[in-house]
């Protein structure tokens, strides 16, 4: 039996773990809280590829994209002269605790390191095969082993990766040569059974508690060599040795597929674009190699991935950010020097990333940045993350349906409270004149409850208008088509209008008054046959529409373009606060075609 004082502690205890994640996302498992709560971490792309920073033998990768860990394949390098890279690292200087602290001051919570990248280079003391550190080494270095060590020294969790799929060192292993000289399902399942399986055995039983195994499948295993028992073995084996170990979908099995996939994978690089209730993350790069890359050119900068981190947060997903350290461990300065802002920034605006999860608005709902939240047992916050302080000193916050009990700065410590009118679904915010932080600034709205949503409105612009799109109508339709914008995007996204067609929107108009009401569109016929009308608040403004004619796209070029125009239809008085129904009808003449782009209040 347990004592009262050790009931009462274990009650707390769960009380406290369940306010933690009480606003998990729907579809996470157990052993994927941890990673929801997380958002961010490290990925490690070092290994033998390193010691040639993108150059063999005076000529540069034989690929554009620059991925220097694709040296061997790509340069046709043979694998015993590749190692010979080897006599280039500084075993005296690499200490991959330097790694793990980095990533500890980047406010980052996981590791993930390269255990063994496509050229089947093992980075740990493998018994499996010579091909690894332990035999190349002298005295044996096993940089797995010193990871976990670090990692578990600094509190964080570490992820290894392993190429499953690909390697290019086994006879037998997936090479995309094989296209062309083929493989049997039997070779491919030798290599599978002497190499991937016992040294997947290897690291799940020699380094203690392993947070991820995270694999490079990139394409679904149906359109690979390996087979969905593979698979399944090579996962059983994990849930076996490492129950709590995750598994990313880049196995070769969607996470729609098999419910026991813990998180989905995009694309190197790929940033979330919409909403998922299962776990997920993006794998990222500061520049765009992942493994070192001496000439590299293309840094991202600090705002840049700080968006990308709260981008993905505001969305339900993770950000993995890339090292690629040298062959003596150091890593890039242009790396460090935007992880230890990012840090900065995290040490005050943690909470907004750290636990958060997306809102229930429109991901696009508002101009000026994102929104992540969060729930516990004492409140529901909001936390407005604002890209660019709004020169006019107020900020709107359209959708939610309750009064905010607070509103303060995240990087206020004395959250000494800000201005701020509500009305009816639009909190109107006063905000001071200079932004806290030179990146993004949070905005900190605390409200009693979690607060009802109208999802259906178009949110007040940051310089106070309304921009109503095909894409933000207050109603689904299903038949519409938007087409994406085109030629480097002087060719804006529209809708093709060849019948009569009525787009429809809803707004909140706090502040009534005589607003002029624009419309773009482009219209390249002569007739005068085509219409178009718009009604709110009782009246009806109409239009003959006019032909627009053509533009250079890009001067010098030969490059003529439909022109989109802004044409004014006219003005329109708000008389009171409240919700207006807004239609616009598109007449077009017989054999006529209307570009419709946008119609904007203001």
């Amino acid at each position: 039996m347990k004592s009262y004082s050790q009931k009462f502690v274990l009650i707390t205890f769960l009380l406290i773990f369940l306010s933690n994640f009480s606003n998990a996302q729907k579809q996470t498992n157990e052993r994927a809280k941890w990673f929801t709560d997380s958002r961010f971490g490290m990925f490690i792309h070092w290994g033998v590829y390193s010691g040639a920073e993108g150059i063999w033998k005076g000529e540069k990768l034989r690929n554009d994209n620059n991925y220097a860990e694709w040296l061997l394949y790509r340069n046709r390098i043979d694998r015993e002269e590749y190692v010979t890279l080897l006599e280039r690292f500084d075993w005296d200087e690499i200490n991959p605790e330097e790694w793990v602290i980095l990533a500890k001051n980047a406010g980052m919570k996981y590791v993930t390191l390269t255990a063994k990248h496509h050229d089947g280079f093992a980075l740990w003391d493998s018994k499996v095969g010579d091909y690894d550190l332990g035999n190349y080494t002298i005295p044996k270095r096993d940089i797995v082993k010193e990871l976990a060590i670090a990692c578990k020294k600094h509190g964080l969790k570490m992820g290894l990766y392993y190429s499953h799929w690909v390697d290019w060192e086994h006879k037998y292993g997936w090479d995309h040569t094989r296209e062309i000289y083929g493989i049997t399902a039997d070779e491919y399942d030798q290599y599978w059974q002497e190499k991937v399986i016992p040294q997947m055995r290897e690291l799940l039983t020699n380094y203690g508690d392993i947070g991820m195994i995270w694999f490079d499948m990139w394409i679904h295993y149906s359109n690979t060599v390996v087979t969905k028992k593979q698979l399944l073995q090579l996962k059983g084996l994990i849930r076996e040795l490492q129950p709590n170990c995750l598994v990313n979908s880049r196995l070769g099995l969607s996470i729609e597929e098999d419910p026991d996939i813990d998180f989905k994978t995009l694309g190197d690089n790929q940033i979330g674009s919409k909403k998922e209730d299962f776990p997920w993350q993006s794998p990222a790069t500061v520049a765009h190699s992942w493994g070192f890359y001496s000439q590299e050119s293309k840094w991202k900068s600090t705002t840049t991935l700080l968006k990308s981190l709260i981008n993905n947060a505001s969305l339900n997903g993770n950000f993995m950010l890339n090292i690629g350290p040298r062959a003596n461990g150091d890593v890039p300065y242009e790396i460090i020097q935007r992880m230890l802002e990012m840090g900065d920034w995290l040490n005050v605006n943690g909470e907004a990333i750290y636990g958060t999860q997306a809102f229930d608005l429109r991901k696009d709902q508002h101009d000026w940045g994102k929104i992540t939240c969060k729930e516990t047992a004492e409140d529901f916050k909001l936390y407005l993350h604002v890209y660019t302080w709004p020169l006019n000193k107020t900020l709107y916050l359209t959708g939610v349906l309750a009064a905010p009990k607070k509103v303060y700065l995240l990087a206020d410590k004395q959250k000494a409270g800000l201005n701020f009118v509500y009305s009816n679904v639009v909190t109107e915010i006063k905000l001071p004149a200079t932004q806290p932080d030179n990146y993004v600034s949070v905005i900190v709205v605390e409200y009693n409850d979690k607060p009802q949503i109208n999802d259906n409105l178009v949110s007040k612009t940051v310089d106070g208008g309304f921009s109503l799109l095909p894409q933000n109508q207050n109603t689904t339709d299903d038949n519409l088509i938007i087409n994406p914008k085109e030629r480097l995007g002087t060719v804006p996204a529209h809708v093709e209008v060849d019948g009569n067609k009525t787009f429809s929107w809803k707004i909140y108009v706090n502040e009534p008054g005589e607003k002029n009401i624009d419309i773009s569109y482009s219209f390249q016929n002569e007739s005068k046959d085509s219409k178009l009308s718009l009604s709110v608040a009782d009246k009806t403004i109409s239009q003959v529409i006019s032909q627009t004619g053509e533009t250079v796209g890009e001067p010098g070029r030969n490059y003529v373009i439909d022109n989109y125009k802004s044409n004014r239809l006219g003005q329109i008085n708000f008389k009171t606060k409240g919700f207006y129904d807004i239609k616009l009808t598109i007449e077009p003449g017989e054999n006529d075609k209307v570009n419709f782009q946008w119609v904007w209040i203001k």
